[in-house]
């Protein structure tokens, strides 16, 4: 189905039965959860559930009244149902043959998330290579504190609404009325499919696609838009500022030419945290903050959400004031705790050499060796990015520093896995850096607790596996 075809979601179509394929992905899950608020029935499957993978996500999302069931097309069993797949669910899964078979409807995640977004009155979408959930968390939290009662779509847990009965809320629903903020791809190009009210760009970078592939669909993205919020530290994001035919607002850092900065010297960095003087430059105001998350990426990401939350209407010193109390996301340089020897375990999503970038940089501002972990999250995006990834690992660690790779994850499917973390490791050494290639994952964790010692931090980087955060958990109490 293209865009153009996608339904609106009439009471008539809420009250169709869906289908989710893959239902625990980090993109499926809060779709479904929003689309559920919204009085939806909805049953699933996914190959995690299958392979006893994070059973208590599972569980939660039944005990939320989601019908689930094996990924083996028997949860497809009439014509009425509407079947959604990410991009990456392959025509010969069951539900998919089944689906066709009985001439089920059938949208893609991106399709059904872009006719909610585009549906909503006011819609912020959060853009860029990296920190779109971040700043997609810090937008939301700042809307629901500021009382506007959003809808958010997120990839990640968010902290400040994540509890005991919802350990895995990685969206909000909100008011009807209210304003939509999500994050939006450009990995499989679906951002395409958005007409925001206001579009956040971050970055532009090497990820999934060529850089001219990315200057055109993040152009064609701020050209839609009602207002541009664009990053001017970013060269590749300042240099689309002219395709933006809207209002234009501008944030950032290093440079005082945005409309909203800081004060020159005011960044106070800390291991778990960062403040600044937040300063808006078109009224000559000021106000502190003080980011209960480290780094000078995540100033960075403040700035776009404070931007962004203005664009809205939200005043820019409430706004500040309601990120003092943002509490992160999961595996978001995600701190799993301290050793009984002094050896700290940290849980990040880190996986494109951007984010691996960051991540480090936020390591080695504070002392201690660092002992960088990374999975793959697959053999395609280690082909596409492998050579810029292992410069950075290799130049934004030191000379007591170590990575270590695992081969790829791999939950199936047909992509050639000819070349895998060994290539990364060789290009690693070529730079001059230190690495290991451990094939088994398991055996990575033996190793990083025979070596580790007081004052190490180690970090535990990949993405499209939820259980790296089970395996950051065991690691620490693996260790002495």
């Amino acid at each position: 189905m293209s865009t153009d075809d996608a339904p609106d979601l009439t009471d008539s179509l809420i009250d169709r039965p869906w289908f989710f394929c893959g239902i625990g992905g980090s993109g499926m899950l809060p779709l479904a959860l929003i689309l559920k608020g919204k009085g939806a029935a909805i049953a699933g499957s996914d190959r995690s559930r299958d392979q006893g993978r994070t059973p208590e996500k599972f569980a939660w999302l039944e005990s939320l009244g989601f019908l689930l069931h094996a990924q083996d097309g028997s949860g497809i069993t009439t014509a009425a149902q509407i079947l959604v797949a990410s991009a990456a669910v392959e025509e010969t899964v069951p539900e998919m043959v089944r689906a066709a078979e009985l001439g089920c409807r059938r949208m893609r995640r991106a399709e059904l998330l872009s006719t909610l977004f585009n549906a909503a009155p006011v819609s912020i979408a959060v853009a860029g290579t990296s920190g779109k959930s971040t700043v997609t968390g810090m937008l939301g939290w700042i809307l629901t504190a500021c009382g506007r009662d959003p809808t958010i779509m997120n990839g990640a847990v968010m902290k400040n609404f994540a509890g005991p009965d919802a350990p895995f809320a990685s969206a909000r629903v909100g008011a009807a009325g209210g304003p939509f903020v999500s994050e939006v791809d450009e990995s499989d190009g679906s951002i395409a499919a958005y007409r925001p009210s206001i579009a956040v760009l971050n970055n532009v970078s090497l990820d999934h696609k060529s850089m001219e592939e990315l200057r055109a669909l993040f152009g064609d993205f701020l050209a839609r838009a009602g207002t541009a919020v664009v990053n001017l530290d970013d060269a590749e994001s300042a240099a689309l500022l002219d395709r933006a035919l809207g209002r234009a607002l501008t944030f950032g850092i290093a440079t005082d030419r945005a409309d909203i900065g800081l004060t020159e010297g005011s960044i106070t960095e800390s291991p778990l945290g960062i403040s600044a003087m937040i300063e808006d430059r078109r009224s000559g105001a000021h106000h502190p903050l003080a980011l209960n998350v480290p780094g000078r990426h995540n100033l960075s990401n403040a700035l776009a959400a404070l931007a962004a939350a203005e664009a809205v209407g939200v005043p820019l010193g409430d706004a500040v004031r309601a990120l003092g109390e943002y509490a992160g996301l999961a595996r978001r340089f995600d701190v799993v705790g301290t050793s009984p020897g002094g050896v700290t375990v940290i849980d990040d999503f880190g996986h494109n050499p951007e984010k691996v970038s960051a991540t480090l940089a936020t390591l080695k501002a504070h002392p201690g060796r660092v002992i960088a972990f990374f999975q793959p999250h697959g053999y395609g995006p280690l082909r596409q990015m492998g050579a810029e990834l292992a410069e950075v690992l290799a130049t934004r660690l030191g000379a007591e520093d170590t990575a270590i790779l695992c081969d790829p994850v791999y939950f199936g499917g047909t992509v050639d896995r000819s070349v895998g973390s060994e290539r990364i490791v060789a290009l690693i050494r070529a730079h001059g850096g230190t690495a290991e290639h451990i094939p088994v994952r398991a055996d990575c964790a033996v190793h990083m607790a025979e070596i580790a010692r007081p004052g190490d931090r180690i970090v535990i980087m990949g993405a499209r596996d939820d259980t790296l955060s089970t395996f950051a958990r065991d690691l620490l109490a693996r260790l002495p």
